[in-house]
């Protein structure tokens, strides 16, 4: 598995029509867009060329377009958004699991207030008892700046004894704000799933998100489609199961690991390991998403 080590995306990225971009770790770290990003981006939207945000955030689409444009991520710098929220919505909307079926299903979140939207206008009932609920939505932390998934031990303990179905609508494990790391909703749902809970995920790097992003798009060939991401596990390993080429950027989650200065890029031998580690390999690897 070969991989290629560059300043930025210039010398490649006008092969490409289309362009699907991960948020936090790519465009912005959580408090407001990276360096050169926005000018990378409106080089990338020349001669016509569409970007598609592909984001595993648990909210809607619109939730998430109102948070970029307050960290100074305007619409006009991007042409859609498709986030893992989006996905959870359809799935209550068209009520394909069986334990959906019916009228007025209880549900118990497990999120923040933030995370909101996902039944607006729905025939479904939030609750606050698990004793009451017919499945679970887990959308992330209450806190996720205190707290851990082990707070949430005997919540999720309860939970897997009612045998409660749950719905994550984020399947990321962490997420990097500024330089501090937080536990998302994956965290959940991966400790739910050792005590024995029923978790269905949506978003990256899941097959269906690449599908809908596509269509989105409206490009059929994924070798058109160049996708952007910080993560090997959710971005790079989403796209290359879709036959996309991908850009692995270092300044987001792996950032730590590596031991890296915001920007800096890795050394061969940092990405040989985490490619071993993984199974996998991106396309390019670049410090941030540049115009360079």
């Amino acid at each position: 598995m070969t991989f290629r080590i560059v300043p930025g995306l210039a010398d490649f990225a006008e092969n490409y029509e289309a362009y699907i971009l991960d948020l936090w770790g790519v465009v912005h770290n959580g408090l407001e867009p990276y360096p050169g990003v926005l000018e990378c981006m409106a080089k990338l939207r020349e001669n016509g060329r569409k970007i598609l945000l592909l984001s595993n955030a648990p909210r809607t689409s619109n939730f998430v377009q109102d948070f970029l444009e307050n960290i100074g991520v305007d619409r006009d710098v991007y042409d859609l958004i498709l986030t893992s929220g989006d996905m959870t919505r359809m799935i209550l909307e068209d009520k394909r699991f069986p334990y959906l079926e019916g009228e007025s299903k209880a549900f118990y979140q497990f999120g923040a207030e933030r995370d909101k939207g996902l039944e607006d206008g729905l025939d479904y009932r939030k609750v606050d008892k698990l004793a009451e609920a017919d499945f679970v939505i887990c959308t992330g932390l209450a806190d996720d700046e205190t707290e851990t998934p082990e707070h949430y031990r005997a919540l999720l303990t309860e939970a897997a004894e009612y045998k409660l179905p749950m719905i994550c609508a984020n399947p990321d494990l962490t997420v990097m704000r500024g330089v501090n790391m937080h536990y998302c909703a994956g965290s959940l749902a991966q400790l739910y799933e050792t005590l024995g809970g029923e978790v269905t995920l949506f978003g990256k790097p899941y097959p269906w998100a690449y599908k809908l992003a596509m269509e989105k798009l409206d490009v059929s060939d994924p070798s058109k489609i160049l996708a952007v991401g910080d993560s090997m596990r959710t971005d790079i390993k989403g796209a290359t199961g879709a036959g996309i080429d991908c850009v692995l950027v270092s300044g987001g989650i792996h950032a730590e690991e590596w031991g890296l200065v915001e920007g800096d890029i890795p050394t061969n031998h940092q990405v040989e390991d985490l490619v071993s580690q993984h199974g996998i390999a991106p396309t390019f690897v670049t410090g941030h998403m540049i115009w360079a």
